[in-house]
């Protein structure tokens, strides 16, 4: 385990603008990045949440980040580093303490099947048991795991890492995403005539937008014309399912067990708590929040936090569990 001396993390802080104040030495190491209930001496920590105030009067380790107005709660044991969102400070340090790091060592198994109709650039990982179809374009950097199959029909860009056991098929996956393990990404949707059951045949495809990740087992249909899309910046938890013709904007959040129905447009900066289900041909504005097992039957405006079934304005619905409570 590589220690992390503090030099590093406040490199790394200033670096993306968040301002750090310390009485630590640059020299000071770290072995590695806990809770403040886990930590010992050697560790550092962070508060960022009210409720663990109590926790935080007895905290073991070395140092913690936390905000000013905070640290005379803290022992003397323990040393602050101030900064204006500790929470933004872990999410960043988190990637300097990772030891899981996912890089290309430029080997392509032998155990790996490439279509002579797909072009693979330099430095690119191909784990054994993979499958590259054709017409299937990878690009500088990319890491692709074990068991997989990509292709036909895809671009995979600079540094996309992909876990194991992933299906990617007519999709162009842009720069610095994440694909986790068993992933289906550009299959066909749930499409067909409601009289006969006609199936409807899709020819479009599936775009994600750079520096998103998309979570196991989740599900992205290919359009039937055009793209299914994802913004950049968006982070899809595992099982969700995304259906046909779906566009969804940047900086999304959706939890897991969100249903996603087709053709439905969803603007940029969206939460989306868990298992949330969203009819199809909707309208769903920019910073929109939908409430975990949220039903959502009509389009949304801008702004807008919504909660229940059919979703509604979360005081509204509020109001009305109060009511059926009083009622009881």
């Amino acid at each position: 385990m590589r220690k992390i001396k503090y030099i590093e993390i406040k490199e790394l802080l200033d670096k993306n603008s968040l301002a750090v104040k310390s009485k630590i030495s640059d020299h000071e190491t770290f072995l590695s990045l806990k809770t403040i209930s886990n930590s010992s001496y050697n560790d550092l920590s962070f508060f960022s949440n009210i409720r663990y105030l109590n926790e935080l009067k007895k905290i073991k380790a070395k140092a913690c980040l936390i905000e000013q107005k905070f640290i005379s709660h803290l022992p003397n044991n323990c040393i602050p580093i101030i900064v204006n969102d500790p929470y933004l400070a872990l999410a960043l340090l988190s990637n300097l303490f990772n030891d899981e790091f996912f890089v290309s060592n430029g080997i392509i198994s032998k155990n790996t099947s490439v279509d002579t109709n797909s072009k693979i650039e330099k430095n690119v990982q191909i784990n054994p048991f993979t499958m590259i179809l054709q017409n299937t374009e990878i690009k500088d950097g990319a890491y692709i795991g074990s068991n997989s199959t990509i292709g036909p029909n895809v671009t995979i860009n600079k540094n996309v890492i992909i876990h194991d056991n992933v299906s990617i098929s007519n999709a162009i996956i842009m720069e610095n995403c994440i694909i986790k393990s068993g992933a289906r990404i550009g299959g066909t949707g749930f499409g067909f005539e409601m009289k006969t059951k006609q199936k409807i045949n899709h020819s479009g495809n599936v775009l994600i937008g750079k520096n998103s990740s998309i979570g196991s087992n989740t599900t992205i249909d290919r359009a039937v014309f055009d793209s299914t899309s994802i913004g950049e910046f968006s982070n899809i938890d595992n099982l969700v399912q995304i259906a046909h013709n779906v566009n969804i904007g940047d900086f999304a959040v959706i939890a897991a067990q969100v249903g996603i129905a087709g053709s439905t447009k969803i603007g940029n900066y969206v939460k989306i708590g868990g298992q949330a289900g969203i009819s199809g041909h909707l309208i769903i504005g920019d910073n929109v929040t939908i409430a975990g097992k949220s039903g959502v039957t009509k389009n949304i405006a801008n702004n807008v936090i919504i909660a229940g079934f059919p979703a509604k304005d979360i005081n509204l619905w509020k109001k009305e569990v109060i009511r059926n409570r009083l009622r009881k």
